[in-house]
């Protein structure tokens, strides 16, 4: 079956070929595993939070940011993942963080 919901060759209507299931398996089990990483790195990033705002530290750190850009773009293609795919990601996770830092800072 196609994801647009059709039968293809060898397998008939809800019927999922054994492949395609093992895969969305593995799939499920790695987007909870992601799920698990981020939340422990914005455990991690909270803290760092109340940190910069005890020490009247600015909520965002653009020097640590590009270098974390840059790690992780390396990393990406390390992994033959596409790097340009890792900065969007991590740019995102990144304004998230700021955001809850500058919340963290206003007593918030």
């Amino acid at each position: 079956m196609t994801e647009t919901g059709t039968a293809t060759a060898g397998a008939t209507a809800g019927e999922v070929p054994p492949e395609l299931a093992a895969l969305r398996s593995s799939i499920d089990n790695i987007d909870a595993a992601l799920v698990h990483l981020l939340a422990e790195r914005f455990k991690c990033t909270q803290r760092v939070g109340v940190l910069k705002a005890e020490q009247q530290l600015p909520a965002a750190d653009p020097a640590r940011e590009e270098r974390q850009i840059t790690r992780l773009r390396s990393l990406a293609t390390s992994a033959g993942l596409d790097p340009v795919f890792a900065e969007k990601f991590l740019n995102f996770v990144i304004a998230e963080v700021i955001h809850h830092h500058q919340r963290i800072a206003e007593g918030g």
